[in-house]
């Protein structure tokens, strides 16, 4: 949906490749106290529609995105929006926040005009719908640089290019964007080496090298600095409520195995939620495969004999998301915990994760704000459907302490300080075993020669696709 929204819409502002923010439709920013910062918007854009694009609109999505199950976590902090003139709108937060312009990446203005009032059913047209129709499931306003032309889900989205696109300085000149699943990884590179498709993501770790090789193609690895994770709900489980149980599954999950074996190499082991290079990167929680040392917390624990629990994972949404899960199926038998196994495509997957059917899920975190508190805000501090907090913590783990530590690393202005409290985060939940850390994947692109696709790339996985030329 991010990547989409970067294709179809536009936000006030995004990341450059070397992570510097980069203006979009805000051409210029000032803070006007703790609390304010006050966006300039570019004048003349228009919404596919054909509706203006003012202050209003960025106030309406705010609004919005403060009511989303899924975002109002990001926004929790954000007190709201208010218009000065058509072309000025203030962001206001709650208190001090050193991430407000990093979260203005997120806020894709919608056109207030076309989202207002009701649809055929009598639904407003801006509802927020996680499961089931609206308005904005299958109608599109927005001021990127494509349109929707044609969407059959699961089959194909098609994308052509918006005549009256404001950035005349992109140098994007490809008119018409066919975006195909392939689920099979044999069958996605067979066809990008046929010639019947022009570029694949992802490239399978094991196809790596050869296409490497190839001389009609170009590879475009990256460092993604997405976590993979196992959470373990405490709620359904009351062996995951042991200490000792987490840690014992912890030790018994060869991560670094993983790595080599199935993902070639392409992956780096994990033994915390923060990539290195991001503030919270703590050098003492390393990966801990220790069999012996899993299989001894088991006896201390009172679970000699283990147990029996279920386990989903997607087989679709991550890097041999289902291969990894097999593997730690037999790992952990090890340990003599039975695991009933079932994985589905990411298009049922969502559902079933956030109604926590099983007692083992899998699920993969890039830092929305590409720093360290994020991860912890959506996948570890205590679940809270009002503020949003913990909206991804399947696992149930709660921590008032790591909680006070995420909300004070919140308004720290001080780099050394806030490092310092997030980095205590990581050791916590490390030593608290509050969450199984796989690995941070890599990502891989190939398109066949001519296509320029290595300045439209990012580690956020969010190809500007805009942008893209082909000679």
């Amino acid at each position: 949906m991010l990547q989409y929204s970067h294709w179809v819409f536009d936000p006030l502002v995004r990341y450059a490749q070397d992570m510097s923010i980069e203006p979009r439709l805000a051409s210029r920013w000032e803070r006007i106290d703790d609390l304010t910062m006050r966006f300039y918007l570019r004048q003349g854009v228009k919404f596919h529609s054909g509706n203006p694009f003012t202050a209003k609109d960025v106030k309406f999505t705010l609004q919005r995105l403060k009511q989303s199950v899924d975002f109002k976590g990001l926004f929790e902090l954000f007190e709201g929006a208010t218009v000065v003139d058509d072309y000025t709108v203030d962001i206001k937060t709650k208190k001090p926040y050193a991430l407000l312009l990093r979260m203005c990446t997120y806020i894709f203005p919608m056109d207030s005009v076309f989202y207002s009032g009701t649809d055929d059913d009598g639904q407003p047209k801006d509802a927020i719908v996680k499961i089931g129709p609206s308005f904005a499931l299958t109608h599109e306003s927005g001021t990127g640089p494509y349109i929707v032309a044609e969407r059959e889900h699961g089959v194909k989205l098609v994308l052509n290019r918006f005549a009256g696109y404001w950035d005349k300085e992109s140098p994007g000149n490809v008119d018409q964007i066919v975006l195909t699943p392939i689920k099979e990884d044999a069958t996605r590179v067979a066809a990008l080496l046929s010639g019947d498709v022009d570029v694949i993501n992802p490239v399978p770790p094991q196809d790596l090298k050869r296409i490497e090789k190839d001389p009609k193609i170009n590879l475009f690895p990256f460092s993604e600095a997405r976590i993979i994770t196992l959470q373990l709900n405490q709620k359904r489980r009351p062996e995951f409520q042991v200490q000792k149980v987490r840690q014992a599954i912890v030790y018994a999950i060869n991560n670094t195995g993983i790595v080599d074996k199935i993902m070639k190499g392409s992956a780096t082991p994990a033994g915390q939620q923060s990539p290195k290079g991001y503030a919270g990167y703590n050098s003492a929680c390393v990966p801990r495969y220790d069999l012996k040392k899993a299989q001894s917390l088991m006896k201390e624990a009172g679970f000699p004999n283990g147990f029996e629990c279920t386990m989903i994972s997607p087989n679709n949404r991550y890097i041999n998301d289902e291969k990894i899960a097999e593997a730690v199926v037999g790992m952990l038998a090890k340990i003599n915990i039975k695991v009933n196994l079932k994985t589905m495509p990411k298009a049922q997957y969502w559902d079933e994760f956030d109604a926590q059917v099983a007692d083992i899920q899998l699920i993969g975190w890039h830092a929305d704000t590409e720093d360290s508190g994020n991860f912890t805000e959506f996948l570890t501090m205590c679940p809270n459907k009002e503020t949003g907090f913990g909206q991804f913590n399947s696992g149930n783990y709660c921590n008032p302490e790591v909680d006070r530590l995420a909300l004070a690393a919140q308004s720290e202005t001080d780099p050394a300080k806030r490092s310092e409290m997030l980095q205590r985060i990581e050791k916590i939940l490390y030593d608290d075993a509050a969450f199984v850390p796989l690995h941070w994947q890599n990502q891989a692109y190939a398109a066949k020669k001519g296509i320029k696709l290595a300045p439209v790339l990012n580690t956020m996985n969010f190809p500007y696709l805009g942008d893209l030329v082909v000679e």
